[in-house]
């Protein structure tokens, strides 16, 4: 019998690895190790800018206070906004102002893992060759961390210069490392809904709007918390590329763009099918505009600010266009909506009358009349346009001509607003030249705070400004400093003198001078200088000059805040050295003010962005005049509305003001220049109105005098602000001086008995409703 075999169990043979396989897998492995130790040295290197290879990085104090550009914002008296000083135009709100849905499309369109990731998405990181082979791209791998690092601190500009990041290839890496590195410190340092509100405060919307607070004001006219669904759509669709999805320049491209944000919206369960159609349906609706300097309230007065605030962040190391500034000033803007609209409304008809007094011929004229030459061809000289064109063509004179005689479409300044004309730079220079241009500015004297600011006809057009930055003869304004020196040496307001010629010899050069009355003659009559100021009487301030003397009459306007230069001469008190209409008000407030000079002020104080008080500011002041001068100068200028002959008295015939004011008109020689000063217990206001050029005027008294062409300006302001029940305006009497005067200010015994006043129920001669009504006389 067969013995049966033994069944051996054969156990599977284990495959074995080739030495080649192990090789390549363990050099795998060491390359790795290697690339990632390498990379984690590199990332380490950047980071701490190893042998200024890659250049700056910022450091944790930066991190913790990121800085971008805010906007400084100014403020009138009342908290009104008024403007704002930027290079770029950016106002911060708080994330509790952003609507969700500004939120959700954002996040949609920009970064779907924004609430996930810690500054870097990974997944979106690996994904982007996926996409760019595929053709399916539709943004880049930056989160909005990323995104906000590269804005905040610039790492394509200012973080940039390391020895390597000129290297082409290198470059790029290195930046998108700092920023990766940035969104990670970021993201350590903030909440998610703090990174949010950076990134919509700090991007570009295109039209000068930076920061989702004004792209809202910018294009739509709201805060950011009102905007619908479309709107936000539209803004988030915007900041890939402002420029060429902007909705005004590119509405259709906007359009398609803002819809493909709001399909990404549903494509992530943000909005549902109906909300997507009903959204992306609608046209784009926008109430577009940009803020810019020329709008706003009272700019020139902010541009005269910005002067003196210049100067304070030059010293304080501050920066007006980038910190975000609070300034607070003294402007009211109630009285500065009245004061432009007074300013607009008599300068609309003076210049209805001014084109009517000069039609068909050229209003450049010298003293004697005649027509000045080549008056264009000199003017244009002193234009940016010229300069620039004699330094493009290195002074050929033909080819700058024919560029001064081009003709172009643009749009000019007009009194029935904004029209388009076709003219050259020389046409439009005598267009302009025709037009009258004026300055406002209304103070209260008690504080020296100035309410009103109006520099001139329209900012936009006509930059300069005749309220602090020019000066011009003042007229017969500047004979208050001669009768104020006269009272202040004894002389009473019904001192009487003569209507006679007065002659200064000829002395030094210079001719006798013999100042004629504004009728020509002299009557011979006897009249108090109460009435003599109050009738602007030539003769009699020439005869109280020649008693004080011209250099007792400077030595007054100076203690008064008269800074230009006055020259000493026989003609001084009759305005013959320019000043402002700044340096006038100022002046005048002191009789007002008890005698006490207040320089006039505008900015009471200046706060950082965080509310901060960095100054505040107090008017100057300093004695210049006993109580009881200064009580008689208020006095004195009274006359001028109340007494018969006045120049003023058609504040009470024809404006019909029952309250107590005072004021002084003022003409110069040839009529280029017209004033008046108005004074009320709380307000003192000076207005000028003339041609931009001194050639350019009326040719008579009836049309150039200050009383028809500057004086209406007032009686329209004081209207208005009379009738505001809002404003807290003084309609009491001038106070008195608590100590009785010793000086007789009772003039009617020089007038038989009786008080030589108009009644203010007066009826209106022609001249006053010519004067009321605008019409030509």
């Amino acid at each position: 019998m067969a013995i049966p075999a033994t069944k051996t169990k054969v156990q599977p043979r284990k495959p074995q690895r080739s030495g080649r396989f192990t090789g390549i897998t363990r050099t795998l492995w060491m390359l790795f190790s290697f690339g990632l130790i390498g990379f984690v040295v590199y990332v380490l290197a950047v980071s701490v800018n190893f042998m200024n290879l890659f250049g700056r990085m910022p450091n944790l104090k930066t991190l913790e206070n990121p800085k971008s550009e805010l906007a400084s914002e100014i403020y009138s008296a009342d908290g009104v906004l008024m403007g704002k000083y930027f290079r770029e135009n950016r106002t911060p709100v708080g994330y509790e102002e952003l609507p969700q849905n500004l939120i959700d499309g954002l996040i949609a369109t920009e970064d779907v893992r924004f609430e996930s990731h810690s500054g870097i998405d990974l997944k979106g990181l690996f994904a982007v060759p996926y996409y760019y082979v595929s053709g399916r791209i539709r943004r880049g791998s930056s989160t909005l961390t990323q995104q906000v690092a590269k804005v905040l601190f610039r790492t394509r500009a200012d973080l940039n210069d390391g020895t390597l990041s000129h290297v082409p290839g290198l470059r790029m890496l290195i930046i998108k490392t700092k920023e990766w590195i940035m969104a990670i410190r970021l993201e350590r340092n903030y909440t998610k809904r703090e990174i949010m509100t950076m990134y919509l405060n700090i991007n570009e919307y295109g039209s000068n709007a930076f920061g989702i607070n004004v792209a809202a004001k910018t294009f739509f006219n709201k805060q950011p918390k009102n905007l619908t669904l479309e709107e936000s759509a539209l803004l988030v669709g915007v900041l890939n590329a402002p420029s060429y999805f902007s909705p005004v320049e590119h509405p259709e491209r906007a359009k398609t763009r803002r819809n493909w944000v709001l399909s990404q919206m549903r494509k992530y369960g943000y909005i549902d099918q109906a909300s997507y159609e009903a959204a992306a349906a609608k046209p784009i609706a926008l109430t577009y505009n940009v803020e810019n300097a020329n709008k706003g309230i009272a700019p020139y007065f902010r541009r005269e600010v910005s002067k003196a605030l210049l100067q304070w962040s030059r010293e304080t190391d501050h920066d007006l266009y980038a910190d975000g500034l609070k300034i607070y000033t003294t402007i009211d803007s109630r009285m500065q909506k009245y004061a432009e609209s007074a300013v607009a409304e008599h300068m609309k008809q003076q210049q209805k009358l001014f084109a009517q007094h000069w039609k068909g011929q050229q209003p450049w004229r010298d003293e004697t009349g005649r027509l000045i030459p080549n008056f264009l061809q000199t003017a244009i000289k002193r234009t940016e346009r010229y300069k620039s064109l004699n330094t493009r063509f290195e002074g050929n004179k033909d080819s700058i001509n024919y560029y001064l005689n081009k003709k172009y479409k643009m749009m000019v300044f007009s009194w029935q607003g904004e029209k388009e004309m076709t003219m050259s730079p020389i046409d439009s220079l005598a267009y302009y030249k025709r037009y009258l241009q004026a300055g406002f500015m209304a103070m209260n004297p008690l504080n020296g705070q100035i309410k009103a600011w109006v520099g001139g006809t329209n900012f936009k057009y006509f930059k300069y400004d005749h309220v602090k930055q020019g000066t011009r003869q003042p007229g017969s304004t500047f004979k208050p400093f001669v009768y104020t020196a006269a009272i202040d040496q004894g002389y009473s307001p019904c001192y009487q003198v003569q209507d006679l010629a007065v002659t200064f010899p000829a002395e030094a050069g210079r001719p006798a001078y013999t100042p004629r009355n504004f009728e020509g003659g002299y009557s011979g009559r006897t009249f108090t200088i109460r009435q003599a100021m109050a009738r602007s009487m030539n003769s009699i301030t020439a005869f109280l000059v020649q008693k004080l003397g011209p250099e007792t009459v400077v030595a007054y306007a100076k203690r008064l805040g008269i800074t230009s230069p006055i020259e000493a001469v026989p003609a001084v008190g009759f305005g013959s050295s320019d000043v402002s209409i700044y340096e006038l008000c100022g002046a005048y407030g002191t009789f007002v003010n008890k005698g006490v000079w207040t320089s006039p002020m505008m900015v009471t104080r200046i706060e950082d962005k965080n509310g901060n008080v960095l100054r505040e500011f107090v008017p100057q002041t300093r004695e210049a005049l006993s109580e009881e001068t200064a009580y008689l100068m208020t006095h004195m200028l009274q006359a001028s509305t109340t007494e018969r002959g006045g120049t003023s008295t058609i504040l009470k015939t024809g404006f019909k003001f029952p309250y107590e004011m005072g004021g002084k008109t003022g003409t110069t020689s040839n009529y280029s220049d017209a004033w008046f000063m108005g004074i009320t217990p709380d307000l003192v206001c000076g207005m000028w109105v003339g041609g931009e050029d001194r050639s350019i005027h009326f040719r008579n008294g009836s049309n150039g005098q200050g009383a028809r062409a500057a004086l209406p300006i007032y009686g329209l302001f004081m209207r208005k602000v009379y009738g505001d029940k809002s404003l807290d305006v003084s309609k009491a009497p001038f106070p008195k001086p608590a100590q009785p005067l010793s000086i007789e200010i009772d003039c009617s015994r020089y007038y038989g008995g009786q008080r030589d006043t108009i009644p203010v129920d007066q009826k209106l001669n022609q001249t006053d409703l010519d004067i009321l009504n605008g019409q030509e006389i």
